[in-house]
């Protein structure tokens, strides 16, 4: 059976970073494959390039053809930042983006499947995160498409609700559709992915079942001691692997000890030893090895389920990824960044093409952006006259004012967004 995803040796560099890195991976037709990894990885570059919505080398195959070729009514796509119109229904959202497609779902039993048939005539905007999460997720779905694209698809969604679109993806799997999912929530990861794969630095380093990676890489069930009185932490350490049948040894933690290779039968001899002893301990705790040590152990990071920033946001294209110049600018919003060359202590003349700003032939910015593009005036204009600066790019009048009235605030605000490192970066923002 040829696979309903493959990917053959992918990189995506951007200027001197690799975001994806020699990627191999194959994705079976009906199967969930679960992508795991710290923020910034590459998980969303990866979604991208098996997608076809960035240009990488190497080889992408997508339900047998290449990405860009395959008929948008066969992918699924729900992106991890997804903004749709928000004084629409939930209803009429889903109404909306069925309208895409000459084929596909009933929106109102797509709205059902996520949950909020009872909030049908809520606009988005009045809907709560989590909500809004769900309603997003079923814009992935309004297509029937054969493979699904689900780049963080629970993120600030309820208990409950994360059961429900649970339940959904299962059985959209149990009928055949292929589903790529990409999460910080080891436990989503391991109730639906049949395999999962943990990406670090733009390398897929380990690929197999949630089991066989709990296995390989999860280490061995372990009893934590809570105690009442953390002094007695060393002492009772000692006791333990005098007095009990221990494996896999004992180690001292914040409000305890830990006791390593613990099975479930050896927890009432370990009980006994601690009443002999008269140990005053709060609670026993045992624990199996999940996919969150696994993530542990391979990224030697902290797990934060939902926490902490959406990053994994790549960097935007510039215009050519393989350029390694001997001094770069570098914009950042967002997580993006984009390089260009230039000379040293110059920067060259912004210009407008078609709506968008240019620098050096290179489009960067669309229109809406220039009254933030600050990092060229901050070298090539006074402060003190910042009209007499932006009038000289020949820009229409209205964008002039609106540069002006921004180069005319603080300066402190502008001035906290510069880094300084062995090349000049200056931080901006953009679209």
């Amino acid at each position: 059976m040829n696979p309903a995803l493959e990917a053959r040796d992918v990189t995506k560099r951007y200027g001197r970073t690799h975001a994806l890195d020699g990627v191999t991976v194959s994705v079976a037709p009906g199967e969930v494959f679960g992508l795991i990894g710290p923020n910034g990885a590459g998980k969303t570059t990866l979604v991208r390039a098996l997608t076809g919505t960035a240009p990488v080398t190497g080889e992408v195959s997508l339900l047998g053809a290449e990405p860009d070729t395959v008929a948008r009514t066969r992918v699924g796509l729900l992106p991890q930042s997804f903004d749709p119109p928000k004084r629409l229904s939930a209803l009429e959202l889903l109404a909306y983006y069925r309208g895409l497609y000459d084929e596909g779902r009933d929106p109102e039993d797509v709205l059902s499947d996520v949950g909020l048939q009872e909030d049908a005539t809520v606009r988005y905007e009045n809907l709560s995160g989590g909500q809004q999460r769900r309603v997003c997720v079923g814009t992935a779905l309004v297509n029937d498409p054969d493979i699904l694209f689900l780049d963080e698809p629970t993120t600030g969604i309820d208990p409950a609700g994360r059961r429900a679109v649970w339940e959904l993806i299962e059985g959209l799997a149990a009928e055949g559709t292929t589903v790529f999912l990409t999460s910080h929530a080891m436990d989503e990861v391991d109730r639906l992915a049949d395999r999962a794969g943990l990406l670090r630095d733009g390398r897929l380093i380990e690929v197999g079942s949630p089991a066989e990676l709990v296995a390989t890489h999860g280490g061995q069930p372990r009893l934590l001691v809570k105690l009442r009185d953390s002094v007695a932490r060393d002492p009772l350490g000692t006791t333990l692997e005098r007095s009990a049948d221990i494996d896999g040894g004992v180690s001292t933690v914040d409000d305890g000890v830990m006791i390593h290779a613990v099975r479930p039968r050896d927890i009432g001899d370990i009980a006994g030893v601690l009443e002999t002893a008269e140990v005053d301990y709060e609670a026993l705790s045992w624990r199996e090895p999940s996919l969150e040590d696994v993530y542990l152990e391979l990224t030697g990071e902290s797990y934060a389920p939902f926490g902490g920033s959406r990053g994994d946001r790549e960097p935007a294209q510039s215009g050519s990824e393989t350029d390694t110049p001997a001094e770069t600018t570098e914009i950042e919003a967002d997580g993006g960044r984009r390089e260009w060359p230039h000379s040293a202590g110059s920067l060259p003349k912004p210009a407008l093409q078609g709506g968008h700003f240019s620098v050096g032939g290179r489009q960067y910015f669309s229109r809406s952006s220039f009254p933030r593009c600050w990092w060229w005036f901050s070298g090539h204009s006074s402060p003190h006259n910042p009209p007499a600066a932006v009038s000289s790019l020949n820009l229409p009048a209205t964008t002039c004012r609106g540069i002006s009235r921004w180069l005319s605030c603080s300066h402190h605000s502008r001035d906290s967004a510069v880094k300084s490192t062995e090349h000049e970066r200056i931080v901006a923002s953009r679209n």
